[in-house]
């Protein structure tokens, strides 16, 4: 395509995806002379949400809580979980497949009264 003398032309696409996950998306571009196929993917991140989760349990004695993920996306998902400070764990990975829901479970085992 050529406009003006140029050599490029601005093709704006809209995209409005409902979920987080990923597009894929094929444009066909036809003249008389050429035929052009253009591969596109778009790759949607939910947006970041902040939680804040408040333990309370007897000193010494662990409580455990479910973290639901859900993934609404078109892949299943693999996390790896990184966990920071004393005294929290958890399994190290996490896969929800697709349209499902899974628990994460965030255990805290006080070794003091804290």
């Amino acid at each position: 395509l050529f406009l003006g003398g140029s050599d490029t032309v601005e093709f704006p696409i809209k995209f409005t995806p409902k979920y987080a996950g990923c597009y894929h998306c094929q444009i066909l571009l036809k003249s008389s002379c050429d035929i052009r196929v253009y591969e596109i993917e778009c790759v949607v991140n939910a947006e970041q949400a902040e939680a804040q989760l408040e333990f309370l349990t007897p000193a010494y004695q662990t409580v455990t809580q479910e973290i639901p993920i859900s993934n609404m996306s078109s892949q299943d998902w693999r996390f790896e979980a990184v966990l920071e400070g004393q005294c929290f764990y958890g399994p190290p990975v996490i896969n929800v497949r697709v349209g499902e829901t899974a628990q994460y479970p965030l255990t805290f085992k006080p070794v003091a009264e804290c």
